[in-house]
């Protein structure tokens, strides 16, 4: 692979995915693309960027996908989850009690675990949440991993990976040697095929929206652009979760740090309620710094 074709390809990802990479992640686009090329019966990546700029739409999109996909496992890092779960889930069941409707979009969900994830927290809440309306959209660029998503099956490897043994018996059948969630969990999930650089607005707006382990791979400018246009979409009341290593700090002014709850934001909307500090008196005021400060 010559340094032209290296840099066509940094480009092409940048505009079709916002994926940025940079100048030492030439093993990375190899380690991906070497086998994509093969299987075309291409001798290498070189010849992959001459199919491409002639043209070839399902080429691009293929390296695309291959550059995009990335690993996932159930209730992976497990602090968001609990936050979710412990006390992002009570404040908005009791906010959101007349109109009683929860809407979540799990922005890049891969091949499925994490909006499952959030599926079986839901269900496990049993009769908190009984005769609510509840929808998961989860999104990807990818149709491949979201027709994995949509079947819902699973490895042995794939099962043992963060998911509690508990919720494997729970949710779960064996369907030969692979495992599949349970219908009432997948029916809980709608799979979109959808672009992060696409407009948000179609989607609706959203009470939690999890962005985890995607922006990374932006860059500064993207990063800003796609938490402005997620502010637009969240409730004023919402909330958004990161990656652990992520922050809005710098990046953006439409959201704030979450006190108490790493990896979780509020939007810095004059119309949202303030939010309670687990451990902290009900009637008692909230005084949360805005981001950057």
């Amino acid at each position: 692979m010559t340094p032209f074709d290296y840099e066509y390809l940094q480009k092409i990802l940048k505009d079709r995915s916002g994926l940025m990479l940079s100048a030492d992640k030439k093993y990375l686009l190899e380690s991906r693309l070497l086998p994509l090329a093969r299987d075309a019966g291409l001798a290498g990546i070189s010849d992959l960027v001459v199919k491409m700029k002639g043209g070839s739409e399902p080429m691009i999109a293929s390296v695309v996908e291959a550059m995009t996909t990335n690993e996932t496992f159930f209730f992976r890092d497990k602090t968001p989850f609990d936050h979710f779960k412990d006390t992002v889930l009570p404040e908005l069941i009791k906010a959101r009690g007349g109109k009683r409707s929860l809407r979540i979009w799990c922005a890049a969900g891969s091949t499925g675990q994490e909006p499952y994830s959030l599926a079986m927290i839901l269900k496990d809440m049993g009769a908190a949440l009984n005769g609510w309306r509840l929808e998961i959209v989860a999104t990807d660029i990818s149709p491949e991993v979201l027709e994995k998503s949509r079947a819902g099956l699973y490895t042995q490897f794939e099962v043992q990976r963060g998911l509690p043994i508990t919720a494997l018996v729970k949710h779960f059948v064996q369907a030969g040697t692979m495992w599949q969630l349970n219908a009432d969990i997948r029916a809980l999930v709608q799979f979109r095929q959808f672009n992060l650089l696409q407009d948000f607005a179609p989607l609706g707006k959203f009470d939690i929206i999890f962005c985890r382990n995607v922006l990374i791979y932006f860059d500064q400018p993207t990063k800003s652009d796609v938490f402005n246009r997620l502010a637009k979409v969240s409730e004023p009341d919402g909330y958004l979760f990161l990656g652990a290593a992520k922050t809005v700090v710098g990046l953006t002014d439409k959201y704030r740090v979450c006190p108490n709850r790493r990896g979780v934001y509020l939007p810095n909307d004059a119309r949202a309620a303030p939010s309670i500090v687990p451990g902290m008196a009900s009637g008692a005021k909230l005084t949360s710094a805005r981001a950057g400060k």
